[in-house]
């Protein structure tokens, strides 16, 4: 009698329509949309520009710069082979001080949670300091819809929220909106603006730091992400540029942090890593002009009620790919995105998810699948690139990005069962193992002159090859294929000419060493000779 147990399931990732890891449309048809509009092209080509430029600058002071990228690959790598006992000391610590932590499988517990948490407190609204993770949930739109208002306080994020956008970039949210569309939203939406407001960025600053100051001082909950989340002492961290960070996190009574378990760094001591590479990479500043660091509650000082929530939402089903894991390494600088010539052209909206470009390429279908529903946009992420290995160069953490895309679509491939791909992939293996077949196949290949056009190129292949000739130039067969022409007089007359090439070269190279040789022994003679002389 044997008892069965069962097949161990793969850990979860994300559930099918919930927060905003997937988007509506494939990324082909999203980024032929985009690409038409031209404001987006210009409005992308000067920021990532400048980020660039200031990037490239500050790094290049650093002569430890790569040691320093590779100690940040160390310590992430270190800290996922570790994550189960990390969580469990960060827990530990921060309950000692005085802080709770909540778990959370995927979006819907982790909304519920703080939806929970804010209801506790009596209150109604809530400021949030700038956090990924809560977009990728749809915290903001599950706050709304209980009766919550949430108030994004980062200057980027407020932008997208009054405009009832999404954020089109890791770090400048609304990089995709000039100065005159930003001042029409505020002048929308802002009660009390000043109808005579300006596009001058100081003028725009002031007036949403005016609507913005009253939340502050009035709200007595706020929501923040995390940078990171050090085991050993149960500190949490936020870097961030403008200061609002520091106002949400030191005001409310109620501070709760949602953080991506993938955050966490074994030591205090890796901060001085990280603060080094994060504001390099990111905004091209050799540190942040905000730090803030918390450790739990402290009796007297900043919020006196603090909550915890480790938000997994498919980051242990990354985790348990081999190869892929490594994308949980990302430490969400940006970088690849201001090197990726598909991402400078296309913008963060073509992806569809909160994680755009080439590390939201790779990270996207990991957390929540490839193959979650027929078409699945998620499974066109992965070819969203030119493979052209920038987002690699410039990841202060080393991922190795475009080989994870490589997987990503053999992975898709394995998993897509038969696809006109696969079947042209059996053909062309069928006719390649006979040889009459593959003459014949290269003598009717010829015909496809008549179709080409002046430049040499044919413009569009019949389905199911159409696929390849829409995105790319597809030549025009030669006017005699290499077989035959080894075949003629003149392909023998070639191999003869190079054959007596060859020859000749050799026959050089033995007359050079030769006479080397040679020249050697006659000078050690002549030396030997005269050191007897000498000697005698």
């Amino acid at each position: 009698m044997s008892t069965f147990l069962g097949m161990p399931a793969p850990p979860p990732r994300s559930p099918y329509g919930t927060g905003n890891l997937r988007g509506d449309r494939t990324f082909p048809r999203a980024a032929h949309d985009e690409l038409g509009n031209d404001q987006l092209r210009r409005n992308l080509g000067r920021a990532t520009g400048t980020i660039r430029a200031k990037r490239l600058g500050v790094t290049g002071e650093l002569p430890d710069w790569e040691a320093l990228r590779d100690a940040g690959s160390a310590i992430k790598t270190d800290a996922m082979n570790r994550l189960p006992e990390l969580l469990e000391q960060l827990e530990r610590k921060v309950t000692e001080r005085g802080g709770t932590v909540h778990w959370a499988r995927d979006a819907a517990e982790a909304n519920a949670i703080v939806a929970r948490l804010v209801t506790a407190t009596g209150s109604d609204e809530v400021i949030k300091v700038k956090s990924m993770a809560t977009q990728e949930i749809g915290l903001n739109e599950h706050l709304e819809s209980v009766g919550i208002t949430p108030y994004e306080t980062d200057l980027a994020e407020l932008i997208v929220q009054l405009a009832d956008d999404k954020p089109s970039h890791i770090l400048v949210p609304a990089i995709h909106r000039n100065r005159d569309e930003i001042r029409r939203i505020f002048l929308d939406h802002i009660p009390g603006v000043d109808p005579d407001l300006d596009n001058v960025p100081a003028h725009l600053a002031a007036a949403a730091r005016g609507y913005l100051r009253d939340k502050f001082l009035t709200t007595k909950v706020a929501v923040s992400g995390a940078n990171f989340g050090i085991a050993e002492t149960g500190t949490l961290a936020v870097v961030e540029s403008e200061g609002n960070g520091r106002m949400c996190l030191t005001l409310p009574e109620t501070l709760i942090t949602v953080m991506g378990i993938e955050k966490i760094l074994p030591r205090y001591q890796d901060l001085e890593v990280f603060l080094q590479l994060l504001p390099r990479s990111s905004t091209g500043e050799r540190m942040n002009p905000y730090t803030s660091l918390w450790t739990g509650v402290t009796p007297g000082d900043g919020p006196q009620d603090f909550h915890l929530v480790l938000l997994d939402n498919g980051r242990t089903a990354a985790l348990a790919d081999a190869i892929g894991r490594t994308a949980l390494n990302c430490i969400r600088c940006s970088a690849c995105l201001n090197v990726c010539p598909v991402y400078e052209r296309t913008g963060g909206h073509a992806y569809g998810s909160t994680y755009p470009g080439p590390i939201g390429a790779v990270l996207t279908p990991q957390l929540a699948g490839m193959h979650a529903a027929k078409g699945d946009p998620n499974s066109t992420l992965p070819y969203a690139s030119s493979l052209c290995g920038a987002c690699f160069d410039a990841c202060p953490v080393k991922i190795d990005i475009p080989s994870l895309l490589v997987e990503l679509r053999h992975q898709h491939t394995e998993q897509s069962g038969v696809t006109p791909e696969k079947l042209a992939m059996k053909a062309a293996a069928a006719v390649m193992r006979r040889p009459a077949l593959y003459t014949a196949a290269q003598k009717a290949s010829a015909l496809g002159r008549v179709v080409a056009g002046r430049d040499g190129t044919i413009s569009r292949l019949p389905p199911p090859l159409s696929g390849w000739s829409d995105s790319r130039d597809t030549a025009a067969p030669p006017r005699e294929t290499f077989r035959s022409w080894f075949a003629s007089e003149e392909g023998r007359a070639a191999l003869r000419a190079a054959s007596d090439e060859q020859n000749t070269e050799q026959n050089t190279e033995q007359n050079t060493e030769q006479n080397t040789e040679q020249n050697t022994e006659q000078n050690t003679e002549q030396n030997t000779d005269h050191d007897d002389e000498d000697a005698t």
